[in-house]
């Protein structure tokens, strides 16, 4: 069997509509929202009594979503903001067209720049934010 494409990326916030705010100034757009649970929830998650809402976001080129969850029970762990270090998933890259205009449209929307941006070599223009629930995502503007 052959892998068909990857789907989405899961990431739990604390405030839906917020994320969704947030991802629709990055240039997302929402697909949908819908209300998970029953036992078939648990089965595939693997915990007793979920109840969550959640939406998915599409890229503009429709080849890739992030589905935004926020649950309601079990209670969502809280964790330490992760480093650009931390073992597991490391960031979300999104390239775009112009990364100070995106960068300015997503500060007010608690968008921190965790270093500067950067140049590599005649290439891109590179840098890393922290967003919703400190996850952190990348930007890249091509250059030329």
């Amino acid at each position: 069997m052959t892998l068909q494409r990857m789907d989405n990326v899961g990431i739990v916030v604390e405030d839906l509509d917020a994320a969704i705010a947030f991802f629709t100034e990055l240039g997302m757009e929402l697909e949908g929202k819908a209300e998970i649970e029953g036992r078939w929830a648990d089965l595939t998650v693997g915990l007793d009594g979920i109840r969550c809402v959640i939406a998915m976001m599409r890229i503009p080129d429709g080849h890739g979503r992030l589905e935004l969850a926020q649950y309601y029970a079990p209670a969502a762990i809280g964790a330490a903001p992760p480093a650009p270090n931390t073992l597991g998933l490391h960031r979300v890259m999104f390239a775009v067209d112009d990364i100070d205009d995106t960068i300015a449209r997503l500060r007010p929307h608690g968008a921190e720049l965790l270093g500067e941006v950067a140049r590599y070599e005649d290439s891109y223009r590179l840098c890393y934010l922290r967003g919703p629930v400190g996850i952190i995502i990348g930007l890249a503007e091509q250059l030329g």
